[in-house]
Parts: structure tokens; C-alpha cells; sequence
């Protein structure tokens, strides 16, 4: 099958999260299953862009409200992805630093929906699959069924809509209305939810098929998705949770280059190396359990009450454990986190900003990963952890209680907590020392959880049933 991925990010271009992981990786393992994937997104202004070649595939106009914008899509060269990459230049709206967080976000992802549109319409045949990811790109499926200038030639192919995050939605206010070619009005009530327009809403509505990244995290958007759980219950019939693979060849302890000493199941010496090399840089006790925290220090991950559940173990259980943080978001998150770099030296270390080299060496020198996120549709920093041997600590909800089996159950590997508190992350690193002063049981469950595939391979298949569904 040919099928053209849509996203806002994809890494190495250009990442803000996991659904940037997702969209570097699922093509990859899609052509090697035998597709013909591909994936076009905003020509972010990134390091990517400058340091690879690339040539133009296409140039157009849009009409977009009283205005025309012109629009060139640009591929890269190499195929160094593992798949044909093409980016969306619009002056003054893709061509920006960041992938999000700008005041016009909803003018710049409608222009580039419609450059997208505008480009499908120009091709001589057609994909048979649209693969759309999260609201940025939701209004594509409508703009290709009911904008007139699109629908005669691309309303048959089929569209996948993939909800990365339900809590982010896209709304607008229906005056923006007027920026999308002229469109069938009778058809107003798909793009409509609550009095606004709403990405994701509309592409539930309108596209073939939708999939979320796992299979608790449909449930519960039937149940707590910002207002669209009746949608949820009555689009019930086309949605589909599958969760998400990682990709094995970027994170593979016993090769990646990012890390000094290499280590495998098999071969568990050099996890112990890339522990001392973490822990003599920020200055942290080798011999006591490394906790650690890699995300965005935002509500959904519970990062709010990452500070206190912190401060509460070290004064209660001071010299027993190290803790090291990685990320940024809420300023006041921020400053309270590297507040306690000067209260427990030796025992903690905040680090802020976005890291993927130190990232990966977190993981492989860790002991424990915790992750007390109130909303998690898959999570990958759980299964980046497991592949490095590093013990998830993590909420029961989402993807991480499909990923993640407690310590208390049958060949359980993890631990796990029901409630986003101070006391369950409190007690839940009560058990990770427990464990970590066990070897032998800490051992075996290393080797367990590194023998787990969440690889892509598995997940493609699944993807691939649906389409051809």
C-alpha cells in the first residue's frame, strides 16, 4: 500500500514528544514490511533542515480566505529516514524554529492542511491511505471529502485519523471558518463540536477509521476526552486501539552510539559503567538506587507534584536513594525542582531543557524510571527504560498499565501506583529501594523486561489490518 503519514513532527526533523517519535519510526517499519510510506509535514526550521539535502518536489498556490499564499514542497534527497520525507514551506507560517506555541498556530496548521490538500490534488494517482496524526492535521480529512475544489478527486481515499493526545483539540473560533476553500456549508456540522470548529472532532467525524495508542487509553476517552466522550460512544464502531512500537535500532543498548558502555540481557556489566560515568557527573552516591525523570514538567505528567514527592523521600528516607530530573515546561515546576539542587547535594540533581543524548544515558545508567503521569495514551519512556533495564515506576493508566506489570503480580517486572499523590510516589520508591536492595530479584527482572519486543514490528501489522479493513 502507498500511504502518506501527516504529522506536525517526526523525529529527527523536528520533536516535541512522542507523537514524534511515532512518525520517525512507524513508515520505517512500514516499508520494511513491504509498503510504500511516506510522511510530509511543516519545514520546520531545525537543524535537520540545513545539515541534509534536499530538492523541490512541487510548487502551488492556496487560497486561503481573501488571500492567496504560495507554497513549495520540498523533498529530501537520501531517503536517510528509511522513507520519503517532504516538508511544507509556507513564508511566514512552517517556516519557524518551533513545532508549536505561536499565537497564529491555528492560521499556520489550516495553510498547511490546505497546501497538503492542494498537492494531493495534483498528483496522478492517488494514495490509498491518508494517515493523519492529533488535531493539528484533523481538518484534512473534511477539506478532502467536502471543499469543492478537493473533492472530486481525493473524497475516495481512505483516512486514518491516530489521536496521540484527546486533550489538545484544536478549537477555534468558526470565523476561521473562512480560511478554508470554499467548502459545501450543508456539511458545517463536520467540523463542528460545541459552537466551535474542533480538528479533532472533525476528523473522528470524517475519517474512515480512528486509532488511539493503546487499548486502556481508548477506554478511557469514552469515559474523560475534554467533552467529546458522546462522539467517542457514538463513533464507537471505527476506533481502534493499537499501541505504539519504539524503534529498536535507535534505542538498542548494545549498540547506541550515544552511550559510553555497551550492555545487553545477556551481558548486564556496562549498565553498571554507565551508572558511575551519570552519577560522578552530577555528583550523585554510585552505590544508592538512581531514580530518575525524563518528560515535560506539565500537569498530565503530575510534574506539579514531582517537587513535594521528591522532598518528601529525601527528608524521610534521606541517603537511600539519588534522584536525577531531565525536562522543562511550568516555570514554577522548574524553579522548584532546581530549588532542591542546593538543599540535597549529592543526592539529587535537576537538569533542565530538552536532552537526547543525556536522555539516553539516563537510561542506560538508571535504576528506576518513574512516571506518574495523570494522562497516558502509550507512553514510550517506559519501554525506552525496560530496553535499557531500568525498572519502570509508573501510574497505573494508559499505555503504561498495558506495558507495565507490578512486581507483586505473576512475573511482574515493575512497580506500579493507582493514584497521582505524594504518598503513592512516596511509597512506590519505599519499594523500589526494597528491590534494589534484593540483586537477585532486581536482576531477573532486568533480564525479563529486556526480553519484552515492543518494536514496531509487532505494531505494524496491526496498523496494517486496518487499513486494509
Amino acid at each position: 500500500m502507498e500511504i502518506l503519514h501527516v504529522s506536525a513532527e517526526c523525529y529527527p526533523v523536528a520533536k516535541a514528544g512522542g507523537l514524534g517519535d511515532v512518525v520517525g519510526a512507524l513508515p520505517k517499519y512500514q516499508n520494511k514490511a513491504g509498503n510504500n510510506a511516506k510522511v510530509v509535514m511543516p519545514m520546520h526550521r531545525t537543524p535537520f533542515l540545513y545539515n541534509n539535502e534536499f530538492v523541490v518536489d512541487y510548487k502551488g498556490t492556496i487560497q486561503f480566505g481573501p488571500s492567496q499564499l504560495n507554497f513549495t514542497i520540498i523533498k529530501e534527497k537520501t531517503n536517510k529516514l528509511g522513507f520519503d520525507l517532504y516538508l511544507v514551506d509556507i513564508n511566514g507560517l512552517t517556516d519557524r524554529t518551533k513545532v508549536y506555541g505561536y499565537s497564529d498556530d491555528s492560521d499556520r496548521f489550516i495553510a498547511f492542511q490546505i497546501a497538503i490538500a492542494t498537492w494531493l490534488n495534483s498528483w496522478e494517482h492517488n494514495p490509498d491511505i491518508v494517515h493523519c496524526h492529533d488535531h493539528h492535521t484533523g481538518l484534512l480529512p473534511f477539506m478532502m471529502k467536502y471543499c469543492y475544489a478537493f473533492q472530486n478527486k481525493l473524497q475516495s481515499i481512505k483516512t486514518i485519523f491516530t489521536i496521540h493526545n484527546g486533550e489538545y483539540q484544536g478549537w477555534m473560533d468558526f470565523s476561521k471558518s473562512i480560511l478554508i476553500p470554499h467548502w459545501d456549508e450543508w456539511k458545517r456540522g463536520q467540523m463542528e463540536w460545541a459552537d466551535k470548529i474542533n480538528p479533532m472532532a472533525s476528523a473522528i467525524k470524517c475519517c474512515n477509521s480512528v486509532t488511539t495508542v493503546s487499548n486502556s487509553y481508548l477506554g478511557e476517552l469514552k469515559h474523560s476526552c475534554n467533552g467529546l466522550e458522546p462522539l467517542f460512544e457514538y463513533e464507537k464502531g471505527k476506533c481502534f486501539g493499537i499501541l505504539n512500537g519504539i524503534d529498536n535500532e535507535v534505542w538498542d543498548p548494545s549498540t547506541d552510539p550515544r552511550i559510553n558502555h555497551h550492555f545487553s540481557a545477556a551481558k548486564m556489566e556496562g549498565k553498571a559503567f554507565n551508572k558511575k560515568e551519570l552519577c560522578q557527573k552530577f555528583g550523585l552516591a554510585e552505590n544508592l538506587p538512581l531514580i530518575i525523570f525524563i518528560g515535560r514538567l506539565v500537569g498530565e505528567k503530575a510534574a506539579d507534584i514531582l517537587p513535594d514527592a521528591i522532598l518528601t523521600t529525601l527528608y524521610n528516607q534521606f541517603g537511600k536513594q539519588n534522584f536525577l530530573i531531565l525536562g522543562s515546561g511550568d516555570p514554577t515546576v522548574e524553579w522548584k525542582l532546581t530549588e532542591i539542587n542546593n538543599q540535597f547535594k549529592g543526592y539529587y540533581h535537576c537538569e533542565l531543557g530538552y536532552n537526547e543524548n543525556l536522555a539516553h544515558k539516563m537510561y542506560a545508567g538508571a535504576d528506576f524510571l518513574l512516571m506518574p503521569s495523570r494522562v497516558e495514551p502509550c507512553g514510550l519512556n517506559q519501554m525506552y527504560a525496560m530496553r535499557y533495564g531500568t525498572v519502570p515506576m509508573v501510574r497505573s493508566t494508559g499505555g503504561l498499565q498495558d506495558t507495565v506489570t507490578d512486581m507483586g503480580d505473576w512475573e511482574g517486572f515493575g512497580i506500579r501506583f493507582n493514584n497521582a499523590t505524594v504518598s503513592d510516589i512516596h511509597y512506590s520508591i519505599g519499594r523500589a529501594v526494597s528491590v534494589y536492595n534484593d540483586k537477585t530479584h532486581l536482576n531477573w527482572m532486568r533480564q525479563h523486561m529486556m526480553s519484552i519486543d515492543h518494536s514496531w514490528e509487532t505494531t505494524v501489522d496491526d496498523y496494517q489490518r486496518i487499513y486494509e479493513r
